[in-house]
């Protein structure tokens, strides 16, 4: 039985783990934290339960496809709750859309913003929905080794449909005037690293998940998918060692045999990383095995990184949804000062999610858990000073649209930022999300999931095929585990 060995226990570690074990590979999952989920962590505190990270359930049907590969269901580990309102974009203290799940009543949303935007709605998520299910079903599963694999005449006509040339600015803003709605239809490209004006239209199909599949929440928090997919794991055989960092990849011969951990030398004949690809690139392995130079790092365009406060209220916050974006200040400016002019932001926008509201079991009875974060430049210098300044911007925001000052009935408040991404995950640059999804750095064009140079080694996760977000890297994971079974020989 050949043993593979996976660096990392997020999503794409988990998803590549299971997959392998059940072609009857020993999996060992080797993690650098002592609980598993990598950035999609939980903890405790004084009566609260805080996600740590991914705190949006999009795409359910990637995680129903990916349980129904070992017999199971979504509901056989949580209940998965649609929201309504799916979110609420606070424009000013009178100024809240609240954007219903129901498909005919956004339409009448729409047309009350700007009368007779429904029907362009309409043409908007047909589009959206084409490069879904292209996207989707063909381009995520292709394993990203050159560009051949879009050489069949179906998929290369669909790349011209999928308008991979235009930008998802030029597409809203084509078909929208208002400039509240454009920003809404602008919002799930905020995290995919650059401006809309430079985000592929491609990524429109972001916008038919949202709207037309719907925002969800499984009950007990998006830990409780990270508990589903370990127990999946174990059920296949896969072995997990915790609190033990793997500090380099063994060589030999040209092949890698084997992970080094500070107290011992597991021996492998594959090995898969799910840690941050940078760091495994440039500093697990030598210099001539290497993917990639410092020069091809430092050229990468980043997604943003997050400023996130976690915090436990000794109350409940009135006419707060489950998911809130504050947009009460000028997208494009924020947008322009995370990606083109690198510096902590003038008068950001910023997101609110509130579980409790929809889950009275993350907080204690009457309280309120709350989970705050503030897109920012990646690599940016960050300390207490700055981070305390601009929890106090966000809180006078949340004074200035709710009437409450949440300082006075704070129980719990812990910060976390780029020097806790790169201390705790390896993170290059302190990213929270990956690579940008740009077009130079979409499909073919993103690092490879394989090691040129040494034929065993491969890389998992949102730096790679088939890029940032969970979803993606359940996929990922996958795209992983059928390339390893394929070359296995």
């Amino acid at each position: 039985m050949k043993k593979i060995g996976i660096i990392g226990s997020g999503f794409a570690s988990l998803s590549a783990a299971a997959c392998l074990a059940r072609e009857g590979f020993d999996v060992h999952i080797i993690e650098k934290n002592p609980e598993i989920g990598g950035r999609a962590r939980k903890f405790s505190a004084d009566g609260f339960t805080f996600d740590m990270g991914p705190s949006w359930y999009w795409m359910p049907e990637v995680f129903e496809n990916y349980f129904n590969l070992f017999g199971h269901t979504a509901s056989d580990f949580y209940e998965l709750i649609r929201l309504d309102p799916s979110y609420d974009v606070i424009f000013g203290k009178d100024d809240i859309v609240s954007m219903p799940a129901n498909y005919e009543e956004l339409k009448a949303l729409f047309d009350s913003i700007e009368p007779g935007s429904s029907s362009n709605l309409d043409v908007f998520l047909a589009d959206a929905e084409y490069k879904y299910n292209v996207g989707m079903r063909e381009f995520v599963w292709k394993p990203g080794r050159s560009i051949m694999e879009y050489a069949d005449i179906r998929v290369f006509r669909s790349l011209f449909k999928m308008h991979m040339l235009s930008s998802i600015s030029t597409k809203v803003d084509k078909l929208f005037k208002n400039e509240k709605l454009r920003n809404i239809l602008k919002f799930p490209v905020l995290f995919l690293g650059a401006t809309p004006e430079k985000t592929p239209a491609l990524y429109s199909l972001m916008n038919y998940a949202d709207i037309k599949l719907g925002t969800w929440y499984p009950k007990g928090g998006m830990y409780r998918v990270i508990e589903a997919f370990h127990k999946i794991a174990i059920e296949q055989g896969v072995k997990f060692i915790t609190a033990t960092p793997v500090r380099s990849i063994g060589i030999r011969n040209g092949k890698a045999i084997s992970l080094i951990t500070d107290n011992e030398t597991f021996m492998f004949d594959f090995i898969v990383s799910g840690a941050d690809y940078h760091h495994t690139d440039q500093e697990l392995i030598q210099n001539e095995y290497r993917n990639y130079d410092d020069i091809y790092w430092q050229r990468r365009t980043m997604a943003p990184g997050s400023l996130i406060f976690y915090l436990g209220l000794d109350m409940k916050l009135p006419g707060i949804k489950h998911h809130n974006l504050f947009f009460d200040r000028d997208l494009s400016v924020h947008a322009d000062e995370i990606y083109n002019k690198p510096k902590w932001p003038t008068e950001p926008l910023f997101y609110l999610c509130a579980p409790s509201v929809t889950d009275p079991t993350v907080a204690p009875d009457g309280m309120e858990n709350l989970f705050l974060l503030m897109p920012i430049a990646p690599d940016l210098n960050d300390s207490e000073n700055l981070r305390e300044k601009y929890f106090n911007v966000i809180c006078d925001r949340i004074f200035s649209v709710k009437g409450i000052d949440i300082r006075k009935h704070i129980m719990h408040k812990r910060s976390y930022c780029v020097s806790d991404f790169k201390s705790d995950y390896n993170s290059f640059k302190g990213n929270a999300y990956g690579l940008a999804n740009t077009l130079k750095q979409t499909a073919f064009l993103k690092p490879k999931l394989y090691n040129r140079k040494i034929p065993n080694l491969y890389y998992t996760g949102q730096l790679t095929t088939p890029g940032p977000g969970v979803p993606p890297s359940i996929i990922s994971g996958q795209v992983v585990a059928r390339e390893i079974i394929k070359n296995q020989n």
